[in-house]
């Protein structure tokens, strides 16, 4: 019995799900790209499996999993930072960009996994943090040392104005965004941790001895790169005071350098440095670019290959402050993903994700308290996994995993949760309501290690789901190169979208609500090819219920 058959077999057995049987893939001829035709799969190294038992996730753990991977039709594997780092951030903070960190394994098993991954028609997608190192790197660690050594521009650095910070920004893990040095005499400037020194990309050399390293990984055989925190490279000619965003009197710095004009220049150079002539793929973190904008970053004229930018995340939350929460409109999410899908329609490429190491879990991000969270998995599954573009599943996800909340401040790891915290007590909000905030927020909702004896398709309707979802979708090429088009755009309950490839038309209704959903009489005329629902009723959908139907 093949892969399937066993899966045919085991809905068959489960929740009387509703599929219409198809056929193979389809081998269309087709001018896009490897990586616009494939299904992404993002590894948090740390979490993601341990091999060898000492508590901490390592790459032996993810070759143990490869076939696993390959059975979700997963074609790339992006791994979180896996270089030596002090783990202040959880490997964001790194101390050698050449190498793998002992605690992860060797560069031995880096190649092992390089080549057992490439058997099964996987490529391995690095981490690039180029914004900052670690205050552990050697280029730090010279830089501070006096005034006057050849790296002392290599980070940035300024005196003290008036026997004080240079500038009231705000770090993005809180607490001032500069860091006075004894050695020195001067203050240091950090977008995140304190331990997290930002580069100085306006110095020629730091640049150069950034390209090297990309172009060492690409020669070892990596299938390309993520980019973090890359709109935080540019800095302003002139650092000025913001006006305060907090009771502590700063500004967040993300408002005073992100996206900064200039920065696609030095991003122009990178391409043509490293990634031009190479059939790799690179995707940039940018969560301060707009829709409107994303032509300036992908496409013809671009600097990456696909962007993360993140105007369906923040929806729940004020200016990234979690004790901010607002209330959100399921066509404000609608919006959002089609805004972003039409600036790339006919130029670029957009990647689709809901999860990451950063947010929490799509079930508890997008949808009520009170939903069912294996129906819900599902719903948000039939969305990422039919809309026009590349799509991302976070780990965990596809076994439809949940925030865990913990009963204190204390038992969290996160550092940006910390800074949440902090923060919100500062603006006046008890400890109880201040936990409540990161409980909800906490990037370690998606950092728990993955409990694997849930990965079974028998028991696991979520898993099941994303099996059935990734056959479906390179079963069709209408949903790999088709156009797309937001249907029921006012619709309060209902995200429904159109995909369509000449003749062929497929179309998408979910029903993100606990409620029932009235769809529209044209429906009734629908074939329906796939269901998370065993639902006689072709006008309504139950709560949470998804569909895919022929157009």
């Amino acid at each position: 019995m093949n892969r399937r058959e066993f899966i045919k077999g085991s809905i068959a057995l489960t929740a009387g799900l509703m599929i219409d049987p198809f056929g193979g893939i389809t081998m269309a001829e087709s001018n896009q790209k490897w990586w616009q035709r494939t299904v992404f799969y993002q590894i948090y190294a740390k979490s993601f499996n341990d091999a060898n038992g000492d508590g901490v996730g390592d790459l032996r753990g993810i070759i143990a999993r490869l076939d696993y991977l390959q059975s979700l039709n997963v074609g790339a594997i992006w791994i979180t930072p896996i270089y030596p780092s002090p783990m202040v951030d959880n490997g964001y903070d790194i101390s050698d960009y050449t190498t793998i960190d002992p605690r992860y394994g060797t560069m031995s098993d880096f190649d092992e996994l390089i080549e057992e991954a490439r058997a099964r028609g996987i490529k391995i997608i690095m981490d690039l943090v180029y914004n900052h190192s670690s205050d552990r790197h050697p280029w730090f660690v010279e830089s501070k040392s006096d005034r006057s050594n050849p790296k002392a521009d290599w980070y940035i650095w300024r005196d003290a104005v008036d026997g004080h910070e240079p500038t009231n920004w705000r770090s993005i893990f809180g607490g001032s965004a500069w860091t006075w040095s004894a050695e020195r005499q001067q203050y240091y400037l950090h977008t995140f941790a304190k331990e997290q020194p930002d580069l100085n990309w306006e110095n020629p050399a730091v640049r150069r001895a950034l390209y090297d390293s990309a172009r060492s990984w690409i020669d070892r055989g990596v299938g390309g790169f993520r980019i973090d925190a890359i709109v935080y490279i540019k800095k302003p000619s002139k650092f000025v005071n913001g006006t305060p965003d907090g009771a502590d009197g700063m500004i967040n710095i993300h408002t005073m350098t992100a996206n900064t004009d200039g920065i696609l220049d030095f991003l122009h150079e990178f391409k043509r440095e490293c990634f031009d002539g190479r059939d790799i793929v690179t995707v940039g973190e940018a969560n301060s670019v707009k829709p409107s904008q994303l032509k300036d970053w992908v496409g013809t004229d671009g600097v990456f290959d696909m962007l993360f930018e993140f105007s369906h995340l923040g929806l729940g939350i004020e200016n990234e402050v979690w004790c901010r929460p607002r209330r959100w409109k399921l066509t404000e999410l609608k919006s959002a993903l089609t805004a972003s899908q039409q600036a790339t329609a006919q130029n670029g490429w957009y990647p689709i994700f809901f999860e990451n190491h950063d947010q929490p879990r799509g079930v508890n991000q997008y949808f009520a308290s009170d939903a069912d969270p294996i129906k819900a998995a599902r719903a948000l599954a039939t969305v990422l996994l039919t809309m026009r573009g590349t799509p991302f599943i976070y780990e965990g996800q596809e076994l439809g995993v949940t925030n865990v909340n913990r009963s204190s401040i204390d038992e969290y790891e996160d550092i940006q949760t910390h800074a949440q915290y902090e923060f919100a007590l500062k603006e006046g909000l008890t400890a109880t309501e201040a936990l409540e905030c990161v409980q909800t927020r906490s990037r370690d909702n998606a950092r728990l290690p993955i409990d694997w004896s849930k990965a079974t398709p028998v028991n696991n309707p979520v898993l099941m789901w994303y099996l059935e979802l990734t056959d479906f979708r390179l079963a069709h090429e209408e949903l790999l190169s088709g156009t797309y088009k937001e249907l029921l755009p006012r619709d309060e309950q209902i995200f429904a979208f159109e995909r369509t490839l000449g003749t062929k038309k497929l179309i998408t209704a979910v029903n993100f609500s606990t409620s029932e959903a009235k769809l529209p009489k044209s429906f009734a005329e629908l074939k329906i090819l796939l269901g998370s629902e065993h639902n006689p009723e072709p006008l309504k959908l139950r709560p949470l219920e998804a569909r895919i139907y022929r157009g």
